[in-house]
């Protein structure tokens, strides 16, 4: 997240200038490129997404018979 040092203020990158510089100060910012790493979703998770799942199908057949 970029982080400027005069204003000791984050930046989101769309709020920052076109050229990189703060909106306030006009000081270079500093931008930390942190990767975001995508997490996998735990397998009980997974689980429990099947069982909500077989449950509702299972009220849908038996509000029909």
């Amino acid at each position: 997240m970029p982080w400027c040092e005069d204003c000791a203020r984050y930046w989101t990158p769309n709020a920052m200038n076109d050229d990189g510089t703060c909106p306030k100060c006009d000081a270079v910012v500093d931008a930390q490129t942190d990767e975001v790493v995508a997490e996998k979703a735990p397998w009980h998770f997974k689980l429990m997404i099947v069982a909500l799942v077989a449950y509702l199908g299972w009220r849908v057949v038996d509000l029909f018979m």
